[in-house]
């Protein structure tokens, strides 16, 4: 349980969360399955990979898809595309970026925890006014398991120096929502695809936005993480 008087720490999650980088993703694994000899990776066919590590991601489909190419090297090359892209600038969702900015100026501790490269966060995160207000994170290649095991949540809060029940996170794919629920964490939810807001993971959450970004409200949310009764 959660101390009474514990200040609350926030972890969020990066990609479809914060920033809607997914088409981004979707684009470079277009590219990298192209040149390869798959074609025709659909926006579906991602969308079900969505909240997934990217090494997750491909060792799936290169099973799938019998693929010879070394999984490392598909990883390598999945990034590069992707960095080509998101230095381009990648969208904030702006309810979110108020989410941010209100933490950060009420001392909130806040840390960035993905299953993305920690190039990719860095990338991304450079490339938009949220860089500063955002300087910890952790990426899952720093941690033995991605989401849905808690591992990379756990490793964030070990960083912030605070108990795990004290932690809320704040996440939009269902093996995020788990991962949260494996670590002990109170959970956010806001689904990528609003269409899987009635999978039993998200109905461990906290607080649930079954609309997606276009229902979050960052005064909800704000009011939630810190106690504050709505009015």
């Amino acid at each position: 349980m959660s101390s009474p008087s514990a200040r609350p720490a926030v972890v969020f999650d990066l990609d479809g969360t914060l920033v809607d980088s997914e088409p981004h993703y979707h684009e470079a694994g277009r590219q990298l399955l192209a040149a390869h000899g798959v074609p025709h990776f659909t926006w579906e066919e991602h969308s079900r990979f969505i909240g997934i590590g990217t090494r997750e991601t491909l060792e799936t489909l290169r099973r799938r898809h019998g693929l010879t190419t070394p999984v490392d090297v598909l990883l390598a090359e999945k990034n590069r595309l992707y960095l080509q892209l998101a230095h381009s600038g990648t969208q904030v969702f702006p309810e979110m970026r108020k989410l941010v900015e209100r933490l950060h100026a009420a001392g909130v501790p806040l840390v960035v925890a993905s299953g993305s490269s920690r190039a990719a966060i860095d990338a991304v995160l450079g490339a938009t006014s949220l860089d500063a207000l955002l300087p910890l994170r952790v990426s899952a290649e720093e941690v033995a398991n991605g989401k849905p095991e808690p591992d990379v949540f756990l490793e964030a809060a070990r960083r912030l120096d605070v108990q795990p029940a004290d932690c809320v996170v704040v996440e939009d794919a269902t093996p995020g929502a788990e991962a949260a629920h494996r670590a002990g964490m109170r959970c956010i939810a806001i689904p990528y695809v609003p269409a899987t807001a009635d999978d039993p993971a998200f109905a461990k959450a906290g607080l649930l936005f079954a609309g997606g970004q276009r229902a979050f409200d960052a005064q909800e949310a704000y009011d939630w993480i810190t106690g504050r009764p709505s009015p």
